[in-house]
């Protein structure tokens, strides 16, 4: 395979296309939180777990219904497990608004496949409640298991989603109508784009309105009323903006052997020799008989035989500014492979003469 085929999503056209702001920048304060909660999921076929503190919150449970256990006795049931549940409340989500909820086995149940979780509380950060879960478990994975120990298993069915599980009780506070301005932050930090940011912000409203804090930030001065900052947002969120090229850089996978050049990727001049030295060693036996009047043995006489191909080295040699497209375009002339330009990409880091970073992942 031809290495161009690794770089033909890179290798394209300099001329940058302007996007929208809305897919370059997020607001300030106006973000999603994590929630986290504990509960019980019922309804098991046999696939639960027999942890005590399965146990222990089972009975506390029943005694919230009750129901009294004797004490002394152990409910141990294989049609519960504990679970944990986790979630993400989305900005400016509102009481009675549902969610979606993933539930996680915290014991040792081998399935929650059929099961049905029980009202639990959802808590944010802070120790507050901000959501109910509850529901029917939809689990992509299933598991079986023989009697002599054989199993078969598909995906993770210890692990499951309800989708619209759980129900918002309470509202996240922001600072969306706080203060004079809002801050709006570059999905990826720069220099040049926050300026053309803030640029196209103060063509559209005046000289003034918008200024760039640093290379992700652009604070711009807003309306105090709620409603109009609402609008004042949705006029700018649709303007477009052309945002600044990417740092030149190289991307090797040195697992799959793809690599991935940015346009603006430089060489020095500079002069590559590749080659390679291959040596094989290969073992023979020698089967050395006694005449048929002789009274000798057969004797088994080893034979090593050792050969050595240099192979043919190839020069490069590039003019200032070249770009590694044409390092691409050489290495390919002489039917190198993949990892051979990952090694000169190597030594040419190595050397300064590559004008980008070089990651390896």
């Amino acid at each position: 395979m031809r290495l161009c085929i690794f770089l033909l999503s890179l290798l394209l056209s300099s001329v940058a296309v302007a996007e929208r702001l809305k897919d370059m920048v997020s607001v300030a304060g106006v973000r999603s939180n994590q929630l986290v909660g504990y509960g019980l999921v019922v309804g098991l076929d046999g696939t639960g777990d027999k942890t005590a503190f399965t146990s222990q919150t089972f009975r506390n449970m029943l005694n919230n219904f009750g129901v009294v256990i004797p004490p002394g006795s152990n409910p141990k049931s294989k049609n519960i497990a504990a679970v944990a549940i986790h979630a993400e409340l989305p900005p400016f989500a509102k009481p009675g608004q549902s969610i979606d909820i993933t539930v996680s086995a915290l014991g040792d149940a081998k399935s929650l496949r059929g099961g049905s979780l029980l009202m639990s509380p959802l808590k944010g950060a802070d120790g507050q409640v901000y959501a109910v879960a509850q529901g029917n478990l939809v689990v992509s994975g299933f598991g079986v298991q023989g009697d002599d120990g054989s199993r078969l298993s598909l995906n993770v069915p210890s692990v499951g989603r309800i989708p619209n599980g759980a129900s918002v009780e309470r509202v996240v506070p922001n600072a969306f109508n706080h203060g004079d301005s809002l801050v709006l932050n570059l999905n990826h930090p720069d220099f040049t784009t926050a300026r053309r940011v803030s640029d196209e912000i103060n063509q559209l409203l005046g000289p003034g309105m918008a200024s760039a804090l640093d290379a992700t930030s652009i604070q711009v001065q807003a309306p105090r009323d709620p409603a109009q900052r609402v609008s004042f947002l949705s006029i700018l969120e649709n303007l477009t903006v052309t945002p600044a090229e990417e740092a030149a850089r190289v991307v090797i996978n040195s697992r799959t052997g793809t690599i991935i050049i940015g346009q603006n990727v430089r060489v020095s001049p500079v002069a590559i020799t590749h080659g390679g030295l291959t040596v094989a060693i290969t073992e023979n036996f020698d089967v050395n008989q006694p005449n048929a009047l002789g009274e000798g043995e057969t004797v088994v006489t080893p034979r090593t035989g050792i050969e050595v191909d240099e192979g043919s080295g190839h020069m490069f040699e590039f003019t200032p500014g070249s770009s590694l497209q044409e390092i691409v375009e050489a290495v390919n002339m002489v039917g190198a492979a993949p990892g051979d330009l990952m090694a000169i990409l190597e030594a040419l880091k190595q050397s300064g003469a590559l004008k980008a970073d070089l990651v390896v992942i």
